[in-house]
C-alpha cells in the first residue's frame, strides 16, 4: 500500500482536508479535527482513532501498537503502512475513525460538511400568539 492509496481512502470522506504537520508526517482532518496521520518517510507508520473496543483488539495485533501520545485517546499506530491492515479493513478503520471525529464536532459544523446546513426558526414558548392589531377610529 502505498500514501497514494492512503490518500484517495481518505479525501473520499467528505470535508477531509491534508496538510503536514510537524515538518514530516500527513495530516488529515474533518472540521480541522485530525482522524489519520501517517509518516512521509517509509515504512509509513500511520496512526488513526478508533472505539475502545478495537483499540484493545487492535493493539494485541503484531505490527500494531498505541500510538503514540495519542493512545489515550484511542489511537492506534500500525508501524509500516500496509503491514498489518490490508486495505479493506484500514479502508473500515479510517471511514469509523472518520465517523469518531466527526460526531465531536459541533452540530453547525457537521451540517456544513453534510452541504445542508439548515436554519429553522423554532417556536418560542414563552412568546404569546400575536394578536391582530385593532386600529381605532379618529
Amino acid at each position: 500500500m502505498t500514501l497514494d492509496t492512503l490518500r484517495q481512502i481518505c479525501r473520499a470522506l467528505p470535508g477531509v482536508t491534508e496538510d503536514i504537520k510537524w515538518g514530516a508526517d500527513l495530516a488529515f482532518s474533518v472540521g480541522g479535527r485530525m482522524f489519520c496521520v501517517a509518516g512521509l518517510e517509509p515504512p509509513h507508520p500511520t496512526a488513526f482513532k478508533c472505539t475502545p473496543e478495537e483499540f484493545g483488539e487492535l493493539v494485541e495485533r503484531p505490527g500494531l501498537v498505541p500510538a503514540p501520545y495519542l493512545a489515550r485517546a484511542m489511537w492506534a499506530q500500525e508501524a509500516g503502512l500496509g503491514e498489518a491492515l490490508d486495505r479493506r479493513e484500514l479502508e473500515r478503520l479510517l471511514k469509523t475513525s472518520y465517523e469518531l471525529v466527526r460526531a465531536k464536532l459541533p452540530k453547525s459544523t457537521r451540517d456544513a460538511l453534510r452541504g445542508t446546513r439548515t436554519t429553522r426558526a423554532r417556536p418560542n414558548p414563552r412568546r404569546r400568539e400575536s394578536r391582530p392589531a385593532i386600529r381605532r377610529a379618529r
